[in-house]
């Protein structure tokens, strides 16, 4: 199978803890790829080294069957969106002129920015002060801003914390729905269980730095098992159910 991106026993320490050991991630085209962890497992870590923000200390990172290096980083990353920890925006602005400045950042059109707005259902809010959105509304205008560009993956740490049970059906609902609507592959990262099991086609099970499971969910049922059992015979029951 061909993966649009792979790594290759990628690893990070910080000081004596190794947050991400030798770490193989293979996700296909076009599916929801749901990186599953307990707190502190080394997700975040992980998705700041696919980004390059931080570096690793061995391994490799892939795009498309191209190995990232510090000359190539830059042209492979401008088809990569993303979301980490929380959105950054202008309070005082409303959402489509917090979207202008991304807009005018990553050099694409007034056309992307009503797209985005229509997408992630802020549309007829886009004229309201950021100061004065739900943290759900928020989150999505942080993942607009990711959209802008027309990204083909789409890398999110935590989407769905903090969020009311609305604003976190709201999230699930548009992340299942952007392979098919945009061609795009998404990577989404939550310790929660049963957010991943409703989102993703793909999951990935991280523990204390090192990938302990990665496969298809719909495949676990028909080997008789569930997620939540693999994830917790896996983690120990290191779990937020």
């Amino acid at each position: 199978m061909n993966y649009i991106l792979e790594t290759t026993n990628l690893s990070k320490a910080h000081g004596s803890k190794m947050r991400v050991k030798n770490l193989q991630m293979q996700v296909p085209k076009g599916c929801v790829y749901g990186f599953l962890g307990p707190n502190g497992a080394g997700k975040t870590t992980t998705l700041k080294l696919l980004l390059g923000l931080i570096k690793p200390n061995s391994g490799s990172i892939s795009f498309y069957g191209q190995k990232m290096t510090e000359k190539n980083r830059l042209s492979l990353l401008k088809t990569t969106g993303s979301l980490i920890e929380s959105p950054s925006y202008y309070g005082h602005l409303t959402g489509a002129e917090n979207l202008q400045i991304i807009a005018k950042l990553k050099g694409v059109s007034a056309k992307d920015i009503t797209d985005v707005l229509h997408t992630v259902r802020l549309y007829e809010q886009k004229d309201k002060k950021v100061k004065h959105y739900s943290l759900g509304m928020k989150q999505r205008l942080g993942i607009a801003m990711a959209l802008l560009g027309k990204p083909q993956i789409l890398i999110l740490d935590e989407p769905t914390n903090g969020l009311d049970p609305a604003g976190i059906q709201e999230i699930r609902e548009l992340i299942k729905g952007l392979p098919a609507t945009h061609n795009m592959t998404v990577i989404v990262s939550s310790h929660l269980l049963s957010e991943v099991e409703q989102m993703a086609d793909m999951v990935g099970i991280i523990h204390h730095g090192e990938m302990l499971f990665q496969g298809n969910i719909n495949e676990l049922a028909t080997q008789g098992s569930s997620l939540e059992e693999v994830f917790l015979a896996m983690t120990g029951g290191a779990s937020e159910l």
